[in-house]
């Protein structure tokens, strides 16, 4: 089981959903954050004040996944969420010891795997 974790830009959050809805990855969260990595820093003149732009609005994806589902997910919010431009944002792919559904009591790979 792994935890993927997605930071991408706000505007290509929709076509992401759709497109994870589409290879059947189901259950995730979303998380409105804010940071910076590869893009150049802006200066905007805010009341006649120039200000230096730090930080930029991002959306944190977070979907726990069973294994096989690893690379399809990747590649589907990959193939969504790219622009070409710095700032589309990054992937991580972390380990989960155990997961547990609530709901039910189930473990593992039975409280990630998709309901149908």
């Amino acid at each position: 089981m792994k935890m993927v974790v997605a930071i991408i830009r706000p505007e290509v959050l929709n076509g992401v959903l759709e497109a994870l809805f589409k290879a059947e990855v189901r259950g995730l969260s979303i998380s409105r954050v804010q940071g910076h990595g590869g893009e150049t820093e802006r200066v905007e003149t805010y009341r006649g004040i120039t200000v230096k732009m730090e930080l930029s609005e991002k959306v944190r994806l977070e979907i726990g996944v069973s294994d096989h589902f690893v690379e399809p997910t990747v590649q589907t919010i990959i193939r969504a969420a790219r622009t070409g431009e710095v700032g589309d944002g990054k992937i991580f792919v972390l380990p989960v010891e155990k997961v547990y559904r609530i709901r039910t009591g189930e473990e593992d790979t039975a409280a990630v795997t998709p309901v149908f």
